[in-house]
């Protein structure tokens, strides 16, 4: 059968009609990239995420390596061209920072390694300006040199007594590529005119936040303290008067550290008899980076939850999530999110029970992003070695599951991940 010039031109409009409709089904296009740190082959998944869907992709070339035993932690440079891949190692001295840039499909190539001047790296940021790169080490230089991760031996004595520090690195805007800051206001002995090449912090540091672009928390496990700097000028941090603070009074197991404007929120997961997975701490930035503390300020954890490993804040600063890595429901042994919502004084308030809350993730969660747009939160699954995708209902922050099915398979065993929403 032939068809005449008018048809053939109907025919092909009405597919043309037809795609377009399959697209809108399927999905739309890519809001973000995310990658994805795999510890046990030391590999990178990237990911592109889909604007309409939430789902996950895999990018051209996926998986990369880490360039490094044991990824960890990643942090990305604003306009999303740099990752930076803090890759903690073995004990052995071989812990690093290894720099990527970005491809148009989320794909990473290496360019560069470098070292923090303590031992055993354990976490990483880049400061809001993009200029500045602050890695955090379990172990400053005077520490036992290839110093075992405190997370491999948790009861060696220097986890407890021995110092941690910060190194401060400059970034290139052009090439991503990193150059020491040394500390200005310390030398290294009495007397000489060599500066420290580090930021000394307190015992088994495990985590660094950022608040605002004035503040840097490092939370110290060994003494369970907060150990404040402001930020000055060049990529220094002072010390503040009341240098390193202790949380609370009583037993607390410090997992967490999220910064929200002039608040600081900390995950106990001690459990006690009121709350058997432990509590969120909530303090208020005072002069000088100090943590004041507020009236009200510790909130259980809800029911049936436990284990507190990680809390984030949405981008509107009007929601609060906790992941637990377990349940104390023996029935149901769940990883889960407790949901909340933050005051206008800081202070949070679950979310009513009109809604599944806590609601479950993929088993052992470590990390959690929220994609540019604000409309997805991710988990990254060290158990499970998946992603588990979740739809933020940006009225009331409840998270529901991604419609076409939460849980997408990543590289095994993996610790954090990171996200890019453009590459400028």
């Amino acid at each position: 059968m032939k068809l005449s010039r008018f048809g053939r031109i109907t025919l092909a409009f009405v597919a043309m009609i037809a795609m377009g409709l399959s697209m809108t089904a399927c999905g739309g296009f890519t809001v973000a990239y995310i990658w994805v740190l795999g510890t046990q082959y030391n590999q990178i998944s990237a990911f592109k995420v889909d604007d309409f869907t939430g789902n996950l992709t895999p990018s051209l070339g996926s998986p990369y390596s880490s360039a490094g035993p044991n990824p960890h932690a990643i942090a990305v440079r604003p306009g999303g061209r740099f990752v930076y891949v803090l890759n903690q190692g073995t004990g052995t001295g071989d812990g690093n920072i290894a720099v990527f840039t970005v491809g148009g499909d989320g794909n990473l190539a290496y360019q560069a390694t470098y070292y923090s001047q303590g031992n055993t790296p354990i976490w990483l940021t880049v400061d809001a300006s993009g200029n500045y790169l602050y890695v955090l080490d379990e172990f400053d230089p005077t520490n036992k040199p290839g110093a075992v991760p405190c997370s491999q031996s948790p009861t060696d004595q220097n986890c407890a007594t021995g110092k941690g520090d910060i190194t401060s690195f400059s970034i290139d805007p052009d090439t991503g590529r990193l150059a020491l800051v040394t500390n200005s206001s310390v030398k290294t002995t009495p007397g000489s005119q060599i500066q420290l090449s580090y930021f000394p912090v307190g015992p088994k540091p495990t985590m660094l936040r950022l608040s605002g672009s004035s503040c840097v928390y490092a939370m110290d496990t060994g003494d369970q303290t907060i150990f404040p700097y402001s930020v000055a000028g060049g990529g220094q941090l002072n010390l503040t008067t009341n240098s390193s603070q202790g949380i609370a009074t009583g037993a607390v197991n410090l997992t967490s550290i999220t910064t929200n404007g002039s608040y600081v929120y900390l995950t106990d997961a001690n459990p006690t008899a009121a709350s058997p997975g432990g509590q969120i701490l909530y303090y208020s930035v005072g002069s000088g980076c100090s943590l004041n503390s507020v009236t009200g300020g510790a909130v259980n954890n809800l029911a049936q939850t436990q284990n507190p490993v990680y809390s984030l804040v949405d981008n509107t600063g009007k929601f609060f999530y906790v992941l637990n890595s377990s349940t104390t429901n023996a029935a149901v042994p769940n990883s889960s999110i407790s949901q909340y919502a933050i005051l206008p004084n800081g202070q949070l308030s679950p979310l009513p029970q009109v809604s599944v809350n806590p609601i479950t993730v993929g088993a052992g969660p470590i990390c959690a992003i929220e994609d540019p747009s604000g409309q997805y939160i991710y988990t990254s699954n060290n158990q499970a070695s998946t992603v588990t995708g979740k739809i933020i209902n940006s009225v009331t922050g409840y998270l529901s599951d991604l419609n076409r099915g939460p849980s997408f398979p990543t590289s095994l065993r993996p610790s954090c991940l990171g996200f890019s929403g453009n590459t400028d």
